[in-house]
């Protein structure tokens, strides 16, 4: 056998065990650091807009079950946090106009604008909570996104619990195992990479919040 045959072996062991570990990491990750019933915020976290600047329907199952955990009395406020996407939308501000649909008052509506990703979703919020005093949390999102989700919210100064979002409209067996390998294989890279190499800017969610509120 020779050394590019022995490299890709190598390599490929590398890869399923690191697949692997993520997936148990995925399977084990917290749901909670806190027995709470009550919180100061409901953080739902962004996803993708369509070609219009309108709601996925995955981004309007996770703001609709948002609106539901605020009228059960969950939280007084919602934050909203997703930064900038094709053609110029963002994330929260469509979320933000989804929420006010449903009866949601903009005095109960945070944005955050600049969140590139799932750390930026995270460290930015925790920003704003921060800000104002706010301690605790419950995190809402798609149920396959919430495992890395609480991966990063468990290292910051926050209490917080997950919940998921129920879909809007069935999924596919086959669109159901797609979501979670590739959430698996940004597990691989939050676990060998992003929790150390990815920082947050905080100015950059205390000044939109302001510029948002």
């Amino acid at each position: 056998m020779g050394w590019r045959a022995r490299s890709a072996l190598v390599a490929c062991a590398v890869g399923i065990v690191l697949f692997a570990w993520a997936a148990l990491a995925r399977e084990f990750a917290p749901t909670s650091n806190v027995n709470l019933g009550r919180f100061d915020a409901i953080i739902v976290l962004g996803s993708r807009v369509d070609s219009d600047g309108n709601p996925t329907p995955e981004l309007l199952a996770r703001v609709t079950e948002g609106v539901r955990e605020y009228e059960r009395g969950v939280a007084p406020r919602l934050v909203l946090t997703g930064g900038p996407t094709h053609k110029g939308f963002v994330e929260a501000r469509v979320m933000a106009r989804a929420a006010e649909a449903q009866g949601i008052p903009a005095s109960a509506l945070w944005l955050d604008s600049q969140a590139m990703d799932t750390i930026h979703n995270a460290c930015y919020s925790e920003e704003i909570l921060q800000a104002h005093g706010w301690r605790s949390a419950e995190i809402v999102s798609s149920d396959y996104h919430l495992p890395r989700a609480a991966m990063i919210f468990e290292h910051l100064p926050l209490n917080w619990r997950t919940h998921a979002a129920p879909p809007l409209e069935p999924i596919s067996g086959f669109e159901s195992g797609a979501r979670e390998f590739l959430e698996t294989l940004k597990t691989v890279r939050y676990l060998t990479y992003a929790q150390w190499g990815e920082r947050c800017d905080s100015s950059a969610a205390q000044s939109d919040t302001q510029s948002d509120r």
